[in-house]
């Protein structure tokens, strides 16, 4: 039932309620009436005031409170930085090599020996250091101070500072020359602990002849020793025992001032 139909509902049982009271006074005023016995009410005033079906009224819903997450804040763990040991710094020491110092006028030359062409001059006074020398320590592979390159002088005519044992043998390369050929028909013979070394005579102008070179390896007393020979001949007799392990040997090169052809094997008896 709609609002409306229970207001008008409900407005005609109050009028109902009002007529009833004032019916009763006016049949009291009035004249008597004699029922007929044969009179049958047509309607009966007695009504039941309890509706049928009172509406009940629709619940206001109530709100729910929607409850507030609270953040649980998740602490930042701040790591303590592991400390590393400063590692403790070792100085690698330096290595010192031995000093010369010229004692009188003297050629350094290409290789240890007088058997090499000139390469520098040197005089008292001059200073050098020592990185290499021959395996006897009688010839020393210096760079002196007013150079930028080596050279190698006699131990005999510098004074030395330092142990030159520290430093190693050394074997220098010598100056190359392609102005002429090698030498030819090279060849060699024994006769007991002679060596006989021949060879083609090698033709060059008169101011480049610088003459020949041979590097030999030859048994001494039992041991094998290195060598350094010039000759302006074609020909040189070597001391070569028999007695040694190991093989000698040796290869001859033409010079001229400019450096050395290349070389030729010699073919050792």
């Amino acid at each position: 039932m709609s609002r409306k139909q229970l207001i008008l509902w409900t407005g005609r049982w109050a009028l109902l309620l009002l007529l009833v009271p004032l019916l009763i006074f006016l049949s009291a005023c009035g004249p008597e009436i004699i029922a007929s016995p044969t009179s049958t009410p047509t309607a009966s005033l007695t009504a039941s005031l309890t509706p049928t079906n009172s509406p009940s009224p629709s619940p206001v819903p109530t709100a729910t409170p929607t409850p507030t997450v609270t953040k649980t804040l998740t602490p930042t763990i701040t790591f303590t930085p592991t400390i590393s040991p400063t590692p403790t710094i070792t100085p690698t020491p330096t290595f010192d090599f031995p000093d010369v110092t010229v004692q009188m006028q003297a050629n350094c030359r290409y290789g240890p020996g007088t058997a090499y062409l000139y390469a520098h001059g040197l005089y008292e006074g001059d200073h050098g250091e020592v990185n290499g020398r021959n395996y006897a320590g009688t010839w020393l592979w210096i760079q002196p101070d007013n150079l930028d390159w080596h050279c190698w002088v006699a131990a005999s005519v510098v004074e030395i500072e330092g142990d030159i044992n520290t430093v190693v043998v050394h074997r220098s390369q010598l100056p190359h020359s392609t102005l002429y050929g090698p030498p030819e028909n090279v060849q060699a013979s024994r006769d007991g602990d002679k060596v006989v070394v021949t060879w083609n005579a090698v033709w060059m102008t008169d101011d480049d002849y610088r003459g020949y070179l041979i590097e030999a390896t030859v048994c001494q007393n039992g041991f094998l020793i290195p060598v350094a020979v010039h000759t302006d001949r074609p020909r040189y007799t070597f001391s070569d025992e028999e007695n040694c392990d190991g093989e000698s040997g040796g290869r001859l090169y033409a010079v001229e001032k400019h450096g050395y052809i290349d070389p030729v094997v010699i073919p050792w008896p």
